[in-house]
């Protein structure tokens, strides 16, 4: 019993993670050798190509301790056949209807909205990939309709939304479960918004590394600059990674999509090009000098800003990366309760934001009381938007009994279980958004309303 509270005593570890931390690291590591490999060899002369042989590695260095050593498909699918039944022709063949519908739906967005027309020269390298003329669709027609078939064989319950999905491009719709497919469409749209944008980061980054001269990192501030860039090149390379790498047969589907409008709006706000919007005329808090020529003439004090900055950076890609192949923004794909998640919810979020703060410290004292105000405001206003993200997040993923479990753990072991003691941060850490609506769907249960991607 807590002596405190005289609450029975949390257990000492927490629930069970998707993926291990082993998976992580062989992940990261394999993300670390092709970039090192990419450098070095300079094998490709196509940055996109490049990327992808990149993503590829990454994805190798993941699935295979996870599939091999850990046996995570063992939880989509059974172990053989169910009771050895045969093929089912007509349903196979509706999944790859809905499939295909699927794909045709994040085309036609792309279509309609000239953000992603095909000679927009910001997604250049992601059109030479998926674009009509890529050897990628007879790859993908090829490989398809077998992996499905493979799949559905293994299903406990196969009239997933795929199915769905598909008996509402054939038009049977009588019986048809209209959640499942709306989840369904919901999980293409992540994919389809953040794919694209993730990949071109990525490219830009990979192009940067290539011509990077490593010759002059002889000073903390050219090593600080270096380790600021790779740290996002990382996080990008391994998160293009893990919205390709959604299937079934490795326990990498989405289980379940943001389902409220208010989740997808704080999230969107975040990310291109809406963020172009929000942050030039409403949160622009960014000016005045950096902090390394603010802090220059410290030595002592400049190093160890800068190394908290790193630090901080370490951290998030520590957070992305220990999801393993199941990162996705708006989507559950699998509670993580290991590496930095074992201490906190949102440590990706929280290391985001302090960052945020320290490389920004400089307008403090750079101009006027009146525009540091303003500055602090639009940072705190930020600073929210996140927080908002942070507790629709903790609603959507509440639907699983296991986060539930998590959740409580958390409260009871996590590093900042300290909020409790101050009035204000127990009144922010508690407060809840109104889930009446998704308090009607009920727990998530196993094929139920999942995404059911094949």
């Amino acid at each position: 019993m807590d002596r405190d509270t005289g609450r029975a005593e949390a257990p000492r570890s927490p629930p069970p993670s998707a993926t291990s931390g082993a998976t992580a690291f062989c992940g990261l590591a394999a993300l670390v050798g092709a970039l090192a490999w990419m450098r070095i060899g300079h094998p490709f002369d196509n940055t996109a190509l490049a990327a992808v042989v990149v993503m590829a590695c990454t994805a190798a260095g993941v699935f295979i301790p996870d599939l091999v050593a850990f046996r995570v498909q063992r939880r989509a699918l059974l172990p053989r056949p169910v009771a050895q039944a045969p093929w089912d022709g007509p349903r196979i063949l509706t999944k790859f209807a809905g499939l295909a519908a699927s794909v045709g739906f994040v085309g036609l967005l792309y279509a309609v909205f000239p953000e992603y027309h095909a000679d927009a020269t910001f997604y250049r390298e992601y059109w030479s990939v998926v674009g009509p003329g890529s050897l990628l669709w007879p790859a993908w027609l090829v490989v398809a309709v077998p992996y499905i078939a493979w799949v559905d064989r293994r299903m406990a319950r196969p009239h997933d939304g795929l199915h769905a999905t598909g008996r509402l491009v054939t038009l049977r719709w009588r019986g048809l479960e209209w959640r499942a497919v709306g989840q369904h469409l919901l999980g293409w749209l992540v994919k389809g918004y953040f794919l694209p944008l993730m990949f071109t980061y990525f490219c830009n980054d990979l192009r940067r590394l290539l011509a990077y001269d490593l010759a002059h990192l002889d000073t903390f501030g050219a090593l600080y600059d270096f380790a600021y860039f790779g740290m996002y090149l990382l996080d990008v390379a391994f998160v293009s990674m893990t919205y390709v790498a959604s299937l079934r047969a490795a326990d990498t589907h989405i289980r379940s999509s943001e389902p409220t409008l208010l989740g997808w709006v704080v999230a969107l706000a975040c990310y291109q090009p809406f963020w172009s919007l929000v942050g030039r005329q409403y949160l622009q808090y960014e000016g005045g000098r950096a902090w390394g020529s603010w802090l220059g003439p410290l030595p002592w004090l400049y190093g160890a800003w800068g190394a908290s900055i790193l630090l901080l950076l370490v951290i998030y890609v520590w957070a992305t990366v220990s999801f393993g192949a199941r990162f996705s923004n708006l989507t559950h794909r699998g509670i993580i309760t290991n590496g930095p998640y074992r201490y906190s919810k949102h440590p990706a979020y929280l290391a985001k934001n302090l960052s945020w703060w320290l490389i920004s410290m400089p307008f403090m004292v750079d101009v006027s009381l009146a525009e540091t105000a303003r500055r602090c405001a639009a940072l705190l206003l930020l600073n929210g938007i996140y927080y908002l993200r942070a507790k629709t997040e903790e609603r959507h993923l509440s639907l699983d009994p296991l986060y539930v479990d998590y959740a409580r753990w958390i409260e009871r072991r996590g590093v900042l279980r300290f909020v409790d003691r101050v009035p204000l941060l127990r009144a922010l850490a508690r407060w809840k958004l109104d889930d009446r609506a998704l308090r009607d769907r009920g727990p998530i249960a196993p094929e139920a309303y999942l995404a059911g991607e094949p």
